[in-house]
């Protein structure tokens, strides 16, 4: 770690429905990023602790739950490693608090003030149908629902995500670090170059 270090000199955020290939992806990245020496930790979902209902189900307890501990996880990401990869953001999040019960002032105002801890948005578009994986929903209108919530609050913050394409997902974990690349140290060789004698 760098002496005198407070903080992350960089804190990534992927952001999006659910079963678009985020989680998927931010391991992507998480790969990437380490063999070009950064020092980073992965803040996962946080919804899928969630104690209580969760999807079409949820309530506001539930949401709260998932935002607090959402910003208590990247706290603790942020006070040891220099870079932070975030499976969400707590505008994500909070889209499905507004979706069970409607917007809510006193999260909005700290919506717009966490936002800001962010230095690199990645925006991850409904490239499929979800599918079932023992926690997320697979209502597709549903997940529509979501993503439709999310584009406006992004269109409302001015936010500026890097924008993936649907039909490029195989090139998605490129696209991001390609945008990262001058903020990254060297690549690492994956293996030892052998001697040339």
């Amino acid at each position: 770690m760098t002496p005198g270090y407070n903080g992350p000199s960089m804190k990534i955020a992927l952001i999006g429905s659910h079963g678009v290939g985020k989680t998927t992806l931010c391991f992507e990245l998480a790969a990437a990023l380490k063999r070009r020496n950064a020092d980073l930790e992965m803040v996962r979902e946080v919804a899928r602790r969630c104690p209580l209902p969760i999807n079409q189900e949820t309530t506001v307890a539930a949401q709260e739950w998932i935002l607090h501990t959402q910003i208590a996880w990247e706290i603790e990401a942020t006070t040891d490693h220099e870079v932070v990869l975030c499976d969400r953001a707590v505008l994500d999040n909070y889209c499905y608090l507004v979706h069970s019960a409607g917007t809510m002032r006193a999260w909005e105002q700290f919506i717009d003030h966490w936002m800001k801890t962010y230095d690199v948005l990645v925006h991850v578009p409904i490239s499929d149908r979800p599918s079932y994986d023992g926690v997320r929903a697979v209502d597709p209108g549903f997940q529509e629902q979501i993503d439709l919530l999310l584009e406006g609050m992004i269109a409302a913050r001015a936010l500026a995500p890097i924008r993936l394409e649907a039909e490029e997902r195989d090139q998605w974990c490129e696209t991001i670090v390609e945008d990262l690349l001058p903020h990254l140290e060297p690549t690492l060789p994956l293996f030892d170059e052998p001697e040339i004698l």
